[in-house]
Order: structure tokens, then C-alpha cells, then sequence
């Protein structure tokens, strides 16, 4: 039975794999063939800059390291990252074409990689025009570039995770607008369990074990540790969990409209 059964897997899944592809390369299409991408890139770039030399004092630090960057990583990557994957399942609804997007004989899930992988190359491509920062700092000094790499591969990961979100409110809603506001609320909600007041709040209310469990939910807790330079697997772990998570909500929403 094994025999027979095995040309209909493989079938099955090189149409999912083909479907992934396809849809990866029209969303990417779509980003880099119009200002999307281009007018995204640019304006994180301009007010990451803009943080990390005016907020962050960079010059003023006197340290050859990139902290002042990354710490506005977060903040920056829940309210832009939305601006690029609001669109991603929205559109798809009000111009019509979701139906026949799910009529495509591959499974939602390869549709929803497809999407977010596009969208995740369109932030990956932002956060490597910031590497002339990460090159002026060695320039100026000598860097732990080790410690730097780390936290570049972490802010990808956490990057992914925020997108992840924005994906999942998109197939929820069916104008862009409300999609960014729900991505921008729920991603706030994962980035603020890692603030010291929101921990301490909850500490005084219902103990420290409470506040260290609301904090291990948060996208900002597991960033902290990279940004000193420390490897933890559990935040490998949470942020591939957390990404898998929210995309198999994405696959659930959008199948259950495929559904209706």
C-alpha cells in the first residue's frame, strides 16, 4: 500500500512546494516591482537612523558597539512591519481574487509560507542596508562582531515574529487600515509583556513567577538576552514556535473563509 500511496505524497507535495514558489515570487514581484519595498526600506532606514543617532546618542556613548541600534529594533519593527504585510490577505479579499487564489489545488498552508516568506525577504532586505552601521562601528573601534552577528540573526527572528502577526490579522481582516491597527495592537501586547514596569506591575499584583511568565510571552524579553551577546536555544526555540504559531492561525483563518 506504501507503494501505491507514495507517487500521491510526492505529487501532493511538489504542488504545495510549486504553489509556495509561485506565490512567493508574485508577492516579491509585487514588493519590488512597485515603491512598496523601495519606499519601505527607506523610511525605516531614515528613522532608524534617526533613533539610534538622536534618541540613542550613538557618537555620545563612546563605546564601539551598535546597542544604541538595536535597541529601537522592536519598537521600529511594530509599526513598519505591519505597514508591509497588512496587505498580504486583505487586498487578496476586497479585489476578489481569494477565491481563486484557494481554488489553486495546493494546501492554504503552502499559500500562507509563500506570503510571509515574501514579506520576510522585503525585512531582511531592509536590515541588510543597515550593515554600513555594523562597518562604521569597526572603523571606529573593535567591536564584538560575533556578539553583533548574533544580534542581527536574532532581530531577523524577532522580525519574522512581528510579521507572522501582521500576517494573521490580514486573512482577519478585509481593509489594509484595519489590519496595520490589529497588527500594531497585538504586536504591542507581545513586545510590552518584556517591559521592567509592565513586570513589575504584575509582580506586585500576582507575584514574580507571574511576571516572569507573562515576560517569557514577549518578542522584547527574547531579543534582550542577544543583545548582550548571549545565545539562548529557548529563544531560538520561542521564536520559531511563536512564528509557526500565528502562520498556522493565518492557514486556519483562511481556510475557514475558503470554507464559507
Amino acid at each position: 500500500m506504501s507503494e501505491v500511496a507514495n507517487p500521491g505524497w510526492r505529487q501532493s507535495a511538489g504542488q504545495a512546494a510549486n504553489a509556495m514558489r509561485a506565490i512567493y515570487g508574485r508577492e516579491l514581484a509585487a514588493y519590488f516591482l512597485t515603491p512598496l519595498a523601495y519606499v519601505f526600506i527607506a523610511i525605516f532606514l531614515i528613522a532608524l537612523g534617526a533613533f539610534t543617532f538622536e534618541i540613542g546618542r550613538f557618537f555620545e556613548t563612546n563605546q564601539a558597539d551598535l546597542a544604541p541600534f538595536f535597541l529601537f529594533h522592536p519598537w521600529l519593527y511594530l509599526v513598519f512591519l505591519p505597514a508591509i504585510a497588512m496587505r498580504l490577505w486583505a487586498d487578496e479579499a476586497k479585489g476578489g481574487t481569494l477565491e481563486l487564489l484557494l481554488s489553486l489545488p495546493a494546501p492554504t498552508w503552502s499559500l500562507v509560507i509563500g506570503k510571509f516568506l515574501a514579506a520576510w525577504t522585503v525585512a531582511g532586505a531592509a536590515l541588510l542596508f543597515t550593515t554600513p552601521m555594523w562597518m562604521s562601528v569597526n572603523w571606529l573601534g573593535a567591536p564584538d562582531n560575533a556578539a553583533i552577528l548574533l544580534t542581527y540573526a536574532m532581530s531577523f527572528l524577532m522580525a519574522g515574529g512581528y510579521l507572522a502577526i501582521a500576517c494573521a490579522m490580514s486573512a482577519v481582516a478585509r481593509n489594509q487600515v484595519v489590519a496595520f491597527v490589529l497588527s500594531v495592537a497585538v504586536g504591542f501586547v507581545f513586545t510590552a509583556a518584556g517591559l521592567p514596569v509592565v513586570a513589575s506591575g504584575i509582580a506586585g499584583l500576582f507575584g514574580p513567577g507571574a511576571a516572569d511568565a507573562l515576560a517569557s510571552f514577549s518578542l522584547l524579553t527574547h531579543f534582550e538576552a542577544a543583545q548582550r551577546g548571549v545565545l539562548e536555544l529557548r529563544a531560538l526555540f520561542f521564536y520559531a514556535a511563536f512564528i509557526a504559531l500565528w502562520l498556522s492561525l493565518n492557514a486556519i483563518l483562511v481556510s475557514a473563509r475558503k470554507g464559507g
